[in-house]
């Protein structure tokens, strides 16, 4: 008994990491200029001011849980951290697993039509954390940033938007907006990260603004 549930083990460890290992599925969105097109969870145009510049996409796999396509446009100079920068992800879980997305924020906001909820921090080290976990969604934003000479700001806050489009919570479009926080700026940037949306409202507002200005969406 014991030499056939090592067996079985084995091969359901083999099937796993195989199914993590699997190259990732094309992207299934298009980008022209500065828009993003999905034709579908959620089907809808996503427009980016001129100021930023499309970096670049990918599809990663997370865990063996998920998968993610993600699109990032940022204003930055040629080199160096960006001042400003727009994360777009994609994400649904895999059927192999019954996993949802559950978020337990507060704050809501409509962009375009769509129902996004929030949560908005700062981070004394925004690109380090992101290299925390190798595997994760941030460090894979990080490697592509990296073959262009880029990099996430360090002294910086963000805006973490989400937008579930179906009723299972499988899915889900999640959109960052990040910016540079210089030392004279509104925004606290504290030595560990800072909860920005429950306590520093006037902070939430710029950085709202911020983010709002720079993004337009369209429903098909």
């Amino acid at each position: 008994m014991n030499k056939i549930l090592a067996l079985l083990l084995t091969a359901l460890f083999s099937t796993l990491a195989c199914a993590q290992d699997a190259p990732p599925p094309a992207m299934q969105r298009q980008v022209h200029g500065q828009t993003i097109i999905s034709t579908e969870l959620p089907a809808a145009d996503l427009t980016f001011d001129k100021d930023f510049h499309y970096v670049g996409g990918q599809v990663v796999n997370l865990y063996g849980n998920a998968v993610a396509e993600q699109h990032l446009f940022v204003k930055a100079g040629t080199s160096g951290p960006a001042d400003a920068f727009y994360w777009v992800q994609f994400e649904h879980f895999l059927p192999t697993n019954k996993m949802t997305y559950d978020y337990k924020f507060d704050f809501s906001t409509d962009i375009g039509g769509l129902p996004f909820i929030y949560d908005v921090k700062s981070f004394p080290d925004y690109a380090a954390m992101q290299a925390e976990d190798p595997r994760s969604d941030g460090a894979a934003l990080a490697r592509l940033l990296a073959q262009h000479s880029l990099a996430f700001p360090k002294r910086a806050a963000r805006v973490r938007m989400f937008y579930l489009p179906t009723p299972d919570h499988r899915t889900e479009l999640m959109i960052i907006y990040g910016e540079a926080v210089p030392k004279d700026s509104k925004i606290p940037v504290r030595a560990e990260s800072v909860r920005l949306d429950s306590t520093f409202p006037e902070a939430v507002s710029i950085l709202l603004d911020h983010a709002r200005q720079g993004l337009s969406i369209h429903k098909h």
